[in-house]
């Protein structure tokens, strides 16, 4: 299973040429997880962060940008999951628009207790992931 998220490229994603900035790459992948967290994991990030006090910061994301996006296309994503750790998930996120790739991420998120220290992943969060990818296989 591949989670899907198409995000419309606009202004304030972009240069003055119309081109997508490339650090905004990095607040849609952001958000792709965030969806993707609300979505099939049934877990939003203001639930987590706001009402149980725990986090899910990115601790090392690696990027290549293959092609230009511009203003106005519209970059479907797709979310898959690559390992589970202990208190860590590795995802692929991949933007691709009429087929053409335009960047593709590795990115790892790590479950942080209310004490700001990495904890194990919560049993039905990490049994939701487990699912999620093992229906991808």
């Amino acid at each position: 299973m591949t989670y899907v998220k198409t995000i419309p490229i606009e202004f304030n994603h972009c240069d003055p040429a119309g081109i997508v900035f490339y650090p905004r790459y990095f607040e849609m992948t952001n958000s792709v997880v965030e969806n993707f967290f609300a979505d099939v994991l049934g877990a939003s990030f203001a639930e987590i962060t706001m009402r149980r006090g725990n986090g899910v910061p990115t601790v090392r994301i690696e990027a290549s940008f293959t092609a230009p996006s511009r203003l106005g296309d519209r970059v479907e994503f797709s979310l898959n999951v690559l390992t589970i750790g202990r208190s860590s998930v590795t995802f692929r996120i991949a933007g691709a628009m009429s087929g053409e790739a335009r960047l593709s991420a590795d990115l790892t998120i790590v479950w942080i207790g209310t004490n700001g220290r990495a904890e194990p992943w919560p049993e039905s969060l990490r049994t939701a992931l487990a699912t999620f990818k093992e229906q991808a296989a």
